[in-house]
């Protein structure tokens, strides 16, 4: 397994946990900022929860990139990382087109470069 590949997929699970922290602890200002989002909105009851409960999946999301690439022998790390990494570019993609453009960034075009790697 390619070191570029392995650092890649972690570097996105730290970012993934990051996120997780944004969506279930940070304020709701900073939420606004971060994810190009109505500070009102974020402020209301409804939207903290979903808020929250995204940010579990984000965390678990994180922890998985990692973990699968310390527990996992050779080409089952890659495969596992491949798969998660084909479930970040689904949803980077389908956020960029529905939420913010900045997903793109942030997070299609990693995991794209993670699977490309993996090669």
């Amino acid at each position: 397994m390619g070191i570029a590949f392995e650092i890649v997929t972690i570097l996105i699970g730290i970012e993934h946990l990051g996120i997780m922290v944004l969506e279930m602890f940070a304020s709701p200002a900073k939420q606004a900022k971060a994810f190009d989002m109505e500070e009102s909105f974020l402020r209301q009851k409804a939207a903290r929860v979903s808020m929250a409960n995204q940010g579990i999946y984000n965390g678990m999301l994180g922890a998985l990139l990692i973990v699968s690439q310390f527990i996992f022998p050779g080409i089952t790390a890659i495969m596992v990382g491949r798969l998660l990494l084909i479930f970040v570019a689904v949803v980077g993609l389908y956020g960029a087109l529905t939420a913010t453009k900045k997903i793109w960034l942030f997070q299609f075009i990693p995991a794209v470069i993670g699977l490309i790697l993996s090669l």
